[in-house]
């Protein structure tokens, strides 16, 4: 019953967001765009429970998370009067699911099951909380991006904008070549067992997460210029998924299960004391584990 409670608390804070931040603009029945959309993503990731707990799978709980990005990303643009910022915040958002989400889908397929999901699966509660959380890790980090667009803004392009856009192809080329060599590395039989420090992962230790990072904080610098009033507080957006990926489901639980794993090897030894976390830096001269 506890679960349950808290994920209709996740619900009910998200709409609270959405009520004060969404633009006055583009009501339906008195009722602001980005709550109706915020209620629409999790009504989507309760349709996506209902099928993974009656057939017992999880294959596809992150494109099903993907495209909710996606179809919130266009019905915003949609609502809206349009203009070179809505659409250019559509096209990021829209590229980036869809690369993440096919990425995540085909990866799963391939080795056949999501493991943080082995022991959720058994709770039906604990399952549905977990759709739940996705609910609100789609509204929270696509809020700044939603509320631009629904607010129609159709004026110039602005320089800060323009480095918005900037920030985010760096973001989104920096997290996709390091999916990429990770993958790669992982498919050879030789290094399978092992933590992969070449390439991008030889500058930092996880940089699919820096460039997850910092392409949102292009959305939200994007978003910037068209923001007034309660539309600031979407600024939560990327202060968000920073705090999701350092302290609470990204970097953390890739640590401890690192350390379980290779934390007696002197080879990761010497790549976590010398390798930062998140900002890349350039290595010094040592042995890579490739």
């Amino acid at each position: 019953m506890k679960l349950i409670a808290m994920a209709v608390l996740l619900l009910a804070a998200t709409m609270v967001l959405g009520w004060f931040a969404s633009p006055s603009v583009g009501t339906v029945a008195g009722l602001p765009g980005l709550v109706i959309l915020f209620a629409s993503i999790f009504a989507v990731q309760w349709l996506g429970f209902f099928h993974a707990w009656l057939y017992n799978t999880e294959h596809y709980f992150d494109l099903l998370g993907s495209l909710s990005f996606a179809g919130a990303a266009i019905a915003a643009w949609w609502w809206s009067s349009g203009g070179l910022v809505a659409t250019l915040l559509l096209c990021m958002v829209v590229i980036w699911a869809l690369r993440l989400g096919s990425f995540l889908f085909l990866r799963i397929r391939e080795v056949g099951e999501d493991q943080r999901f082995r022991k959720i699966k058994r709770s039906p509660a604990r399952f549905f909380l977990v759709w739940n959380l996705q609910g609100l890790w789609i509204s929270l980090t696509s809020s700044a991006a939603l509320t631009a667009m629904l607010g129609g803004v159709s004026e110039p392009i602005e320089i800060v904008s323009i480095i918005g856009v900037l920030m985010w192809c760096t973001g989104l080329l920096f997290e996709a070549m390091a999916d990429y060599q990770k993958t790669q590395f992982r498919r050879d039989p030789a290094k399978a067992q092992r933590f992969i420090a070449s390439g991008l992962w030889s500058i930092c230790q996880h940089p699919n997460y820096s460039g997850e990072i910092l392409l949102w904080w292009g959305v939200a610098v994007t978003a910037l210029p068209t923001f007034s009033g309660g539309q600031w507080l979407t600024l939560i957006s990327p202060i968000f998924v920073v705090l999701l990926l350092t302290r609470i489901s990204g970097i953390p639980s890739l640590a401890a299960k690192a350390a379980r794993q290779w934390g007696d090897d002197p080879e990761y030894q010497a790549y976590v004391a010398v390798t930062p976390r998140l900002i890349p830096r350039w290595p010094t001269a040592r042995g890579a584990s490739d």
